[in-house]
């Protein structure tokens, strides 16, 4: 029984393309040759964050975001942002009486600006306000902490499977692998997805799978 639904950020609920772009513009390159390099380096089994290594070596990546604010360069969400499915899937899914959560890999500051979103969710939980990271098995224990239900009756929903759908499935949730964004498409036919117990094309799917 699916009793608790909870989502990663990035690729999942919202575009990733407005963060990536501020890089890029930070770090005075086209915008597409960042989003092409992020692509490379993930498809090689790196985390995304070695593409900006690759612009700039020396990069202390934590001090040359806390550049960016000081200039007045600050992580922004607002409604744009959100894929299409995220307010009618959640809300149906609430409505349904499961618990919604959403914790991903994102800033404090990312945890604030969704919660100004109002999103249809119980709970919403960030890595860096708890100062763990996926794929961290702590991370996902942190999760069921959250949602308070059963391992087995606590799926996990997002893009990345090295992130997302693996860690979760070891640490004993259920796991959606979410065909979206570069790493959603990338992997969804390989095996890395095949560890999810479902593989799904949009957030409407999990509410026909919970009404199932």
């Amino acid at each position: 029984m699916m009793r608790t639904v909870v989502f990663d950020v990035g690729e999942t609920l919202i575009r990733d393309d407005r963060g990536w772009g501020a890089w890029a513009d930070w770090l005075g390159v086209p915008r597409h040759t960042l989003s092409a390099l992020v692509g490379a380096v993930v498809a090689q089994g790196h985390d995304n964050a070695e593409a900006l290594r690759l612009i700039r070596p020396d990069i202390d990546i934590a001090a040359e975001r806390a550049a960016m604010e000081a200039a007045g360069v600050v992580e922004h969400l607002d409604e744009s942002d959100l894929y299409p499915d995220v307010r009618p899937a959640l809300a149906a899914l609430r409505e349904a009486g499961l618990r919604v959560l959403v914790a991903g890999n994102q800033t404090a500051r990312a945890g604030a600006l969704l919660r100004d979103l109002k999103l249809p969710v119980d709970e919403i939980a960030t890595s860096g306000e708890w100062g763990i990271a996926k794929p961290d098995p702590r991370f996902f224990a942190r999760v069921l902490d959250l949602a308070g239900t059963a391992p087995s009756e606590t799926v996990y929903v997002g893009d990345h499977p090295a992130n997302d759908t693996q860690p979760a499935k070891a640490a004993g949730l259920r796991a959606a692998h979410l065909r979206r964004g570069p790493w959603g498409h990338l992997w969804f036919g390989r095996a890395e997805a095949a560890a999810a117990d479902w593989k799904i094309d949009s957030l409407h799917d999990l509410v026909r799978l919970a009404a199932g």
